[in-house]
């Protein structure tokens, strides 16, 4: 199943959801959530960086993965991209299929 890291933004009502909510009780939701859509969540870590959380997980495709971008989006309390992540051995499989293909002024 492809892998993608959702990293997420809370905006400022986010952020007091978060502070009456918990982080383990967003956890729980965000696990719920991509479970509910035929994923599995590996892990979700929060931080004080570029983005407030790192979420790694498994869905069945990439459908799902926009879907579940559109909805936490649309729900208004966070900022979500995601992002297509590879394992070691796709990207050696990667290197093994060669493509076509010309740089410009050749």
């Amino acid at each position: 199943m492809p892998r993608f890291l959702l990293t997420s933004n809370y905006t400022v009502s986010g952020l007091q959801g978060l502070i009456s909510d918990g982080g383990t009780k967003r956890v729980e939701v965000v696990q719920h959530t991509i479970e509910a859509h035929g994923g599995r969540m590996e892990s979700m870590h929060f931080s004080f960086a570029e983005h407030d959380t790192y979420v790694l997980c498994e869905l069945p495709d990439h459908k799902t993965a926009a879907a579940l971008a559109i909805a936490f989006r649309s729900a208004a309390g966070v900022e979500t991209r995601v992002t297509p992540v590879l394992t070691a051995e796709e990207i050696d499989q990667a290197t093994h299929q060669r493509a076509a293909y010309e740089p410009p002024g050749r």
